[in-house]
């Protein structure tokens, strides 16, 4: 069996302080060699430049936007500063043996550290505050636009408010409309979405901005939920800017869209004061309602008969402004775009039902830069160890 490194590295500048419980010295030579490689002065201590100069040295691993994302991460945890070579091997040898205890789900779900706040890096989580926590809608892969419809039981009385309260505006709009699943057309697609787009960019702004003036108010971080709502919010009009290059609405249609603004906005911005975590859920249940219309939309483009307005959109262009948003390609059609839509309201419908289980002063689940960096330490060593047998 391979040594595992002890106290001392013998014959290199520093000392390991900690006795190391996953790395060999093998593989701790190795590292301390790359390290050493990328500390451009000389002074045992590696920066958020050098980190990026380590991490391109891997780029099987690492693509080049995740080492920018990392760079910008750790910047901003060290406040500029920088961690010694050997606290670096310290770190990874750290999140390597949580990970050998099975504890890497735990560390990856945002709650490691949270007793103490502190992390092997010494990072801490000031950037959650300002960098955007949302995800990229772009170059959506073919299992993540194989959208599952997917549904959380509501438990207790809030959820189940929050559900009926949603199927209830279902059956009213879905009447009022003459919404029928098994038969529509282009028209009613679009004067359908259209409108509900309008208002599903609602939940997401009513949430930051709360959340915006919390934050003034009391003067204490939001914990990275702000942003993620924003980036929510401009992705829901996102949808609406693409889907009105389609069709122009009426006079009446955009006075019914300022009606329905004022309404639900109002009522949505009481309820979320009064408790964010009904809203949250309310907002997962008609996001499920959305993943299932888009769902019948999709299906109806795939099976409606050749020469059909229907039809024509398994081959009809998407508008530019989709193309360039979702990365569809120079022959993206219709109904990629409208796969990219689902997708988005899917990540909605997910991180909504999550947020609504968080309690007050939790951070942000979905993007903590500490289980970032943990995750960018464990496919650094995985690569490190995976090198020799890729050479042979």
């Amino acid at each position: 069996a391979a040594d595992i490194a002890t106290d001392t590295i013998v014959g290199e500048k520093g000392t390991i302080t900690k006795t190391l419980k996953a790395l060999d010295m093998s593989v701790v030579r190795q590292i301390k060699a790359e390290l050493m490689e990328v500390d451009a002065n000389s002074d045992g201590r590696i920066n958020a430049e050098e980190l990026k100069k380590l991490l391109h040295k891997h780029s099987s691993a690492f693509t080049d936007e995740e080492v920018l994302e990392i760079g910008e991460l750790f910047y901003a945890g060290k406040a500029g500063g920088s961690i010694t070579l050997d606290n670096f091997i310290e770190a990874v040898d750290y999140v390597a043996s949580h990970e050998e205890d099975n504890e890497e789900r735990k560390m990856l779900d945002g709650e490691h550290f949270k007793g103490n706040d502190r992390h092997p890096l010494g990072v801490g989580r000031c950037s959650m505050e300002y960098m955007n926590a949302g995800k990229s809608h772009g170059h959506y892969t073919e299992e993540e636009l194989d959208v599952k419809l997917t549904h959380v039981e509501p438990k207790g009385i809030r959820d189940n408010l929050a559900f009926n309260a949603v199927k209830a505006m279902r059956f009213i709009f879905d009447t009022a409309t003459g919404w029928k699943n098994d038969s529509i057309s282009t028209r009613q697609i679009l004067n359908r979405v259209i409108y509900l787009e309008t208002v599903a960019a609602v939940p997401g702004m009513v949430a930051a901005i709360v959340r915006h003036f919390r934050s003034l108010r009391t003067m204490q971080r939001d914990g990275g939920l702000l942003q993620m709502f924003l980036e929510e919010a401009n992705n829901e009009r996102m949808h609406l800017l693409t889907f009105v290059r389609m069709k122009d609405p009426s006079t009446l249609f955009r006075a019914a869209v300022i009606g329905g603004q004022f309404g639900f906005g109002t009522i949505f911005l009481m309820a979320y004061i009064i408790s964010p975590q009904f809203c949250h859920r309310f907002v997962g249940y008609i996001e499920e309602e959305a993943c299932s219309t888009y769902t019948k939309i999709i299906d109806a483009i795939e099976t409606a008969p050749e020469g059909s307005e229907l039809a024509q959109w398994r081959h009809e262009s998407a508008p530019k402004i989709a193309i360039s948003y979702w990365k569809l390609g120079t022959d993206g059609t219709v109904l990629d775009m409208i796969k990219a839509v689902r997708a988005d309201e899917a990540e909605h419908r997910d991180v909504n039902h999550l947020v609504s289980g968080l309690e007050e002063g939790q951070f942000n689940p979905l993007y903590d830069p500490q289980a970032k960096l943990d995750t960018m330490l464990l496919k650094y060593v995985k690569d490190i160890m995976e090198k020799p047998q890729r050479s042979q």
